[in-house]
């Protein structure tokens, strides 16, 4: 599928970001990965915001290249999915881990407490740390204007 197929779906519409927009999802997600590491804080608690950070990074591409996910339209699966549209098929190790990981969360939310190890934690913030690099360098080579 592409983004255009999305779209035609009624997964995506069309948007306009800003510079503005896309520094403060960086700061944004910046943030998160400070804040996932405070020991102070359950494990559940920190995968969660290590997971926003990833959501985040995820959207961040889509926001670049004109779309953004419809609300009610399973909003976080498709963020995650789209990491492979955006970025290419290289990702798709990425997305699937990304969404275990959303598994994890919902439960972890909504359903269990307790059930995130600090293992988990640790191998979450490492993926999204290295998703963020690799984010920060396509945005220097794709749009340097939201750099």
């Amino acid at each position: 599928m592409s983004l255009k197929e999305w779209e035609n779906d009624g997964w995506l519409k069309l948007y306009r970001t800003s510079h503005e927009e896309i520094q403060n999802l960086l700061k944004i997600i910046e943030r998160d990965l400070k804040d996932c590491r405070c020991e102070n804080l359950s494990s559940d608690w920190r995968f969660t915001i290590a997971y926003n950070a990833a959501l985040r990074c995820c959207s961040t591409p889509l926001y670049c290249l004109g779309y953004k996910i419809n609300r009610g339209q399973s909003e976080h699966y498709r963020v995650i999915q789209s990491i492979v549209l955006t970025l290419g098929n290289q990702y798709y190790e990425v997305r699937d881990y990304l969404n275990v990981c959303r598994a994890k969360r919902n439960i972890s939310d909504y359903d269990s407490a307790g059930r995130i190890s600090d293992t988990e934690v640790n191998e979450l913030i490492e993926a999204v740390e290295e998703l963020y690099e690799n984010i920060k360098d396509w945005l220097k080579q794709k749009f340097p204007e939201y750099c």
